[in-house]
């Protein structure tokens, strides 16, 4: 994750900042979210059942494909010069807007929308998200999101 001078931080509002590499979501992983939230509903966890619905096959959560975003956008997105943590702040909006099919690859393309500093050495990053799947039109979401990073 690169890190920026603080008076640069302006210079990256409203540019993109580049895409993630992709990420296979297999059944496997679909497995262990649906164990670990307690959601094992047919859509996400019976392939046959699954199948016979307009999904054509199992998905994935929409709170899994969203709990990829850190790791897909720690590539790509900056710091304030000099961070020594930083954390989820939250979302300003989030939209799902097509479901991830298992077996599908994703990325993650990311836009700064804004950076100002909050509080003294608390800088707070807004980024518009959006999730790209392999060969699908739509994509499966897109999020404005929120960082707080401690300098």
């Amino acid at each position: 994750m690169p890190q920026v001078p603080v008076a640069e931080l302006k210079d990256y509002i409203g540019k993109e900042l580049g895409h993630s590499e992709w990420f296979t979501v297999d059944q496997l992983r679909v497995d262990q979210f649906a164990d670990c939230t307690g959601d094992h509903q047919f859509i996400h966890i019976d392939p046959e059942k699954a199948a016979k619905t307009p999904f054509g096959g199992t998905i994935a959560h929409g709170f899994l494909s969203l709990s990829l975003l850190p790791m897909l956008m720690d590539e790509l997105m900056i710091r304030p010069e000099g961070t020594k943590m930083g954390v989820n702040y939250g979302l300003d909006s989030l939209r799902f807007i097509q479901p991830v099919r298992v077996g599908s690859r994703v990325r993650v393309a990311a836009t700064l929308l804004d950076a100002y500093e909050k509080n003294p050495g608390q800088w707070l990053l807004k980024s518009r998200a959006v999730m790209e799947i392999e060969g699908v039109e739509k994509p499966a979401y897109i999020a404005e999101t929120l960082a707080l990073c401690f300098v």
